[in-house]
């Protein structure tokens, strides 16, 4: 599957409508979950969803898949956290998801369609502006609705096949701190540090919340405008290494990496903080589904 990120433009009537959506599935899914623990299957979970549009009439105002589709999420967390305990991982229960904690609900196979490039519809919601800025490529499988503090977009998935150029060179990459990357051919990447350079302005944004009073409208601004520097920051470290892993893929035929425990070396260095800073795992994470499809 591959995906398309695409901005969305709600006017203000549907933004109280993708808001509603997205409070509705978060209720849905703590329903669900709430069944699950008193032994119900999957199945049964299923057909609870009619008795809950029963109990809840404001469910009726949301797309039925998008619905259906929080039965999937929850199983699909569960098995998650199953796996998680194979791997000798301390794992604990599913949680509840609070209000304003849900960012995504789901459109799977219908409920949605592209007009002329310009406007998305989406039951229940309507025509919604949204900025195609690339060629979507494939069949549209499923489209998932995020929001991101103030902003909204469309993941669009379909079933493209993801192909990545790859080259001739054979390379060894270590990873450091001072520099980001040393590989086998002695080139050096020097490590950005985006949190170094944005930390006062996070730490300044951290105190102006401390000192709202709770509750207040002063205090949701505030948490607002330190949600935007740890998103811009979340951007700058995405965007560096995703043109990075796309780099050493498309140069190299064979890539060799380093085999570190992050998860150990972060429990016994004083230098934790630099190492969670520096994301290798994300890196590592980038760089492997981008070699594959390279082949």
């Amino acid at each position: 599957m591959k995906t398309f990120k695409f901005r969305l433009y709600p006017n203000k009537e549907q933004t109280e409508k993708l808001e509603f959506c997205l409070d509705v599935c978060r209720q849905t899914y703590n329903n669900l979950l709430s069944e699950l623990s008193k032994g119900f299957t999957r199945s049964e979970l299923q057909n609870y969803l009619l008795d809950l549009k029963v109990a809840y009439p404001e469910m009726k105002q949301v797309h039925s898949k998008s619905l259906q589709h929080e039965c999937y999420k929850l199983f699909s967390n569960l098995q998650a956290l199953g796996n998680s305990k194979k791997n000798s991982y301390k794992v604990g229960k599913l949680r509840y998801k609070g209000k304003g904690w849900k960012k995504t609900f789901t459109y799977n196979q219908s409920g949605f369609k592209i007009i002329n490039d310009k406007k998305l519809y989406l039951s229940k919601i309507g025509n919604v502006n949204i900025k195609i800025h690339r060629e979507i490529k494939g069949n549209i499988k499923q489209i998932e609705i995020k929001r991101e503090i103030d902003k909204w977009y469309a993941l669009i998935q379909t079933d493209a096949e993801y192909k990545k150029q790859k080259g001739n060179r054979f390379l060894g990459i270590d990873l450091g701190i001072n520099n980001y990357i040393v590989d086998s051919d002695n080139n050096r990447v020097q490590h950005p540090k985006h949190l170094e350079s944005m930390l006062k302005e996070i730490q300044k944004n951290h105190k102006r919340v401390s000192r709202k009073k709770k509750g207040s409208k002063n205090r949701f601004r505030a948490r607002k405008l330190l949600q935007k520097k740890y998103q811009k920051l979340t951007d700058a470290r995405n965007d560096f290494l995703h043109k990075l892993s796309t780099i050493y893929v498309r140069q190299s035929n064979i890539i060799a990496l380093e085999d570190l425990n992050i998860q150990k070396m972060m429990k016994n260095s004083y230098n934790a903080k630099n190492i969670a800073n520096s994301c290798w795992y994300r890196f590592r994470q980038l760089l492997t589904i981008k070699a594959k499809s390279a082949g």
